[in-house]
């Protein structure tokens, strides 16, 4: 029933920096509204400063358009969430206080304290920012595939009156494997920096001294109307070719094809079935293959909802996941892009440059060399938050520790994703150019990925071949002479010993 009572003198809602939505469960007229730019908050980490600009500008001009829609907004910075919050309560009286349960497992566990610390009623709402939350499975699935079915099955979308998968078909991935062909990539919309993002990046000079990157050519959509015009642009100028080309890299276009909407919908400001039943209304217009439209689809309901799915189910001892036993020190270069590996210049250099890499970057470059090098899982996630503008530990965490790394044992993934140069050099132009071999297993130009490889396929040979899916690539090493693994394990443990030097 409609609310028609909208007087909330006592009642304020509490609304995070990545819950700007207007669908906000405790957005009622007349309930005042509370946002904090907490201070502790935006200090915790190193964080990259295009990601606080983005949540702290999405914050102003959220507040702006509430106030405009008539809400009483106080916004205001604050040393940490839970001073900021005893300020407005103090200031207007509040007596009860609503928020929606948070992303975050530690945010989470600090909502479910503040009765006791305010001394007030404080109601948690559900996050309604996930589909998993407003379509929960009916158990626990196993892995990804048969939870994005039961997404699709539960959304409606790509599916047909009869219930059966439009095209016959789940998942066409093996349609989207193409290497990038040179064809002409449009460039995403660019939304430069108005009045308040301006203020937002100079407060933040001074408020956040560590903050790595730079935020002076900021350009992402801050605004719900800026995200829905970014989607449309992906609708109409990307969609058609992401499918086919969803896997491939390139050294000259920082995103080809990929939509660059997670940093608008990680904070709210796109809602993720909208997002999907998009690229959906494309593929019935006759706008973008099968393909692509599926690929994206996997993407909003099923790997990111899974993935959020698998964080509440695996937290807090996520976290600590170490099934590989890796205590390396994470390399140097993945704070500068200094190295020779030309693939790992790249991507790195990227990511500090924009806080983005999209996603195959991330697993099939940044976290397989981490994974093939035994660098310790706490410390590659720790990277990962600090670096992107899209990071969150509800989705960074089980991408990283659990899928990437496959340091949780197979809770996430199936098997760990790791691959050689030729991979790389399948689908992607980075080898081009680069100081190490890409066909060369050992010697002294061999590229690292190659050495690393085949030296953890020779470590973990037992634990590997009882995994079915990773058969092949096990068989690989009856091919390799007692001679030659030798070689490999004598220059794996060389280049183990000085990775700050690749």
């Amino acid at each position: 029933m409609p609310v028609t009572d909208t007087s909330y003198p006592q009642e304020s809602v509490w609304i995070l920096g990545d819950q700007l939505s207007t669908r906000h469960p405790g957005l009622i007229p007349g309930r005042r509204v509370v946002l904090i730019e907490s201070l502790a908050r935006l200090n915790q980490r190193r964080y990259h400063r295009r990601k606080l600009v983005l949540i702290v500008s999405a914050m102003r001009h959220f507040a702006a358009e509430l106030r405009a829609a008539g809400y009483e907004v106080d916004i205001r910075s604050a040393a940490d969430f839970l001073q900021g919050l005893r300020d407005h309560v103090a200031q207007f009286g509040v007596r009860h206080l609503v928020c929606m349960a948070a992303a975050e497992y530690n945010t989470r566990q600090f909502q479910q304290n503040l009765a006791a610390e305010l001394g007030i009623a404080v109601t948690i709402l559900p996050n309604t920012l996930f589909l998993v939350e407003r379509y929960p499975p009916s158990r626990s699935p196993a892995f990804m595939e048969p939870f994005y079915r039961a997404m699709r099955r539960q959304t409606g979308l790509l599916i047909e009156p009869d219930g059966e998968p439009t095209g016959g078909v789940w998942n066409l991935d093996r349609e989207n494997r193409r290497r990038y062909d040179g064809r002409p990539v449009p460039s995403p919309l660019r939304f430069p920096a108005d009045e308040i993002t301006r203020q937002v990046i100079a407060d933040l000079a001074h408020r956040c001294p560590d903050a790595i990157g730079s935020a002076d050519t900021f350009d992402l959509p801050v605004t719900r109307a800026q995200a829905l015009a970014a989607l449309g642009d992906f609708i109409a100028h990307r969609l058609a070719d992401f499918g086919p080309f969803e896997d491939a890299m390139s050294a000259d276009h920082d995103i080809l094809f990929h939509s660059q909407l997670s940093p608008v919908l990680n904070i709210g400001l796109l809602d993720p079935l909208e997002t999907a039943s998009a690229a959906v209304n494309a593929y019935h217009r006759g706008l973008a293959p099968l393909s692509s439209v599926e690929g994206f689809v996997r993407q909003i309901i099923g790997w990111r909802e899974y993935i959020y799915y698998r964080y509440w189910e695996l937290m807090p001892a996520l976290l600590a996941a170490n099934a590989w036993q890796a205590e390396r020190p994470l390399p140097t270069w993945y704070w500068t892009g200094e190295t020779r590996m030309r693939c790992m210049s790249c991507v790195i250099r990227r990511v500090l440059r924009n806080g983005y890499c999209h996603h195959i970057e991330r697993l099939m470059i940044l976290c397989n060399f981490a994974l093939l090098a035994g660098i310790q899982p706490r410390a590659v996630n720790d990277w990962f938050l600090e670096s992107y503008v899209d990071a969150y530990e509800w989705v960074v965490t089980p991408n990283v520790i659990g899928m990437g790394l496959h340091a949780d044992g197979g809770r996430t993934a199936t098997k760990p994703y790791l691959a050689s140069a030729a991979y790389i050099d399948k689908m992607s132009d980075y080898c081009r150019g680069c100081f190490y071999d890409r066909k060369a297993r050992v010697g002294p130009r061999a590229c690292p990925f190659n050495t690393l490889y085949w030296h953890f396929l020779i470590v973990h040979e037992t634990t590997l071949r009882a995994n079915p899916r990773l058969g092949p690539a096990v068989l690989g090493l009856q091919r390799i002479t007692p001679t030659e693994r030798q070689e490999i394990v004598r220059q794996a443990q060389e280049l183990l010993q000085r990775l700050d030097t690749l």
